[in-house]
């Protein structure tokens, strides 16, 4: 990208959200370090998505805070939280009567005045994150008309054009073919930002993650590095699956194997 990016400090202190009268989300506490890339899993109806939807204010938590470099984030002005907190969603933002350039051009709208054009350095952010994604040919499809992965990948690259130092990201790699998901981890590792990504992939969580946060009920599981936390017990205890868990030949990075002969232990 065209500047570097300051990646901020993200803390997660005893939140609980609650919905129709029922928690969601209890007591959960986390964090991601500047620059730290931290994978957030677990089944579904975890509470993956409630929690993360508590970092860019669409759920107020009923308690505890969210932290950005000791700012809550409830407390920020929402243009100044868009300059430093950016956000992909795993819904896929709708659908737009835009062009992939212009989506990807809004991302450049916390740093402008209302109204303001697009100047030299707006322009050449917002190409450089075209091509990041590799979607510089799409630029002027309309958007609507995209495929999943085309449209997910568009909204990676507005979040690339926002230039903010800490990213979260809710399945990102959703609808993405095998070369598209490995892309994208490895441009967020490249990128050098604090970024918390929602993966239902464990192997991809294992390979890029610094560490991993294992939700189950709305409730913080375990945290910890991949090798710690990625274990057989886990996998058949959250999971309900089967499995070995083998260091990678080259990597030494956790790699699941399942073990479809089997039944899965049960509680």
């Amino acid at each position: 990208m065209s500047a570097a990016l300051d990646p901020g400090a993200l803390r997660v202190e005893d939140v609980t959200v609650v919905a129709g009268g029922r928690p969601l989300v209890q007591d959960v506490s986390l964090h991601a370090d500047p620059g730290e890339v931290v994978g957030l899993v677990g089944p579904n109806g975890a509470g993956k998505s409630t929690l993360l939807r508590t970092f860019y204010r669409v759920l107020r938590p009923a308690r505890g805070r969210v932290l950005l470099d000791g700012e809550d984030v409830w407390r920020m002005q929402g243009k100044a939280l868009a300059r430093r907190l950016a956000a992909v969603l795993q819904e896929g933002g709708g659908d737009f009567d835009l062009t992939v350039h212009d989506v990807v051009a809004m991302g450049r709208t916390p740093h402008k005045r209302a109204f303001a054009g697009d100047d030299d350095h707006d322009r050449a952010v917002i190409a450089d994150a075209l091509t990041e994604l590799d979607i510089a040919g799409l630029a002027s499809a309309p958007f609507d008309r995209l495929s999943g992965g085309e449209k997910q990948r568009v909204l990676i690259a507005r979040a690339l054009a926002q230039q903010a130092g800490t990213l979260i990201l809710d399945e990102p790699t959703n609808h993405l073919d095998l070369r598209h998901q490995l892309d994208t981890l490895r441009l967020v590792r490249r990128l050098g930002v604090t970024a918390v990504i929602a993966l239902h992939d464990l192997n991809l969580a294992a390979a890029f993650c610094d560490r991993i946060c294992v939700l189950d009920h709305g409730a913080l599981i375990t945290s910890g590095p991949p090798e710690r936390v990625i274990t057989p017990a886990l996998l058949a205890d959250v999971y309900r699956v089967d499995a070995e868990v083998i260091p990678g030949p080259r990597t030494g990075t956790p790699q699941i194997h399942l073990l479809h002969d089997e039944e899965p232990p049960r509680p």
